[in-house]
């Protein structure tokens, strides 16, 4: 089973890549996905977070879960509180990723893909085959990421400043998507690529 890591910059179109691997019938792994469950309601992530940082968790239907926005004000310029994150929630992501990595290789499929936006950043890369890095021009993804509720210049600004540049990206990628012609090109690149690595 080839292990195909899927990562990029904010805005830069991993959620158009992603769901096109999965209409592909390619398992995919959403780290994004699997953060949100693990902090919403009765998430394993919950409880630990709730005890890092006071006034982060509150209740919710079946449960309690984090608010988000709480934490993100508690990390925020805070390179010790994101650390302290990032020891509290990489480890149970990792055990996620496990498990759908086993359930797809007793399935036996032939590729799998880790949605892994910090993957180069979190040495994600070292557990995959392959790396694929979707990628659009500076301007098409300050567009995309600001028209998102809730973002600001500062935001944005934040993000990017814990993410490794794009050409740094692409440098060490073994497949470039581009995604900012339109989204019927960037699923055309995986539609190949998929192909591709099948065949292999």
């Amino acid at each position: 089973m080839k292990i195909l890591g899927l990562t990029g910059g904010i805005g830069m179109g991993k959620s158009t890549a992603t769901s096109t691997f999965r209409r592909l019938r390619v398992p995919v792994f959403d780290a994004d996905a699997a953060v949100h469950a693990l902090q919403g309601p009765g998430g394993r992530a919950v409880r630990p977070i709730g005890a890092a940082f006071p006034g982060t968790v509150r209740e919710a239907q079946g449960g309690m879960m984090v608010d988000r926005e709480a934490l993100r004000r508690a990390v925020l310029g805070n390179p010790d509180a994101l650390r302290r994150l990032e020891r509290i929630v990489h480890p149970l992501v990792r055990q996620e990723e496990r498990r759908l990595l086993a359930a797809a290789q007793r399935r036996a499929e032939r590729l799998v893909v880790l949605d892994v936006p910090l993957l180069f950043e979190t040495g994600g890369a070292g557990r995959c085959d392959a790396v694929v890095v979707v990628t659009a021009p500076a301007a098409v993804q300050r567009w995309r990421v600001l028209r998102r509720p809730g973002m600001t210049e500062e935001r944005f600004r934040a993000i990017l400043a814990r993410q490794t540049p794009d050409a740094e990206k692409r440098r060490r990628a073994d497949h470039v998507v581009q995604t900012g012609l339109s989204r019927h090109h960037a699923q055309r690149q995986i539609r190949a690529l998929v192909r591709k690595l099948r065949q292999r």
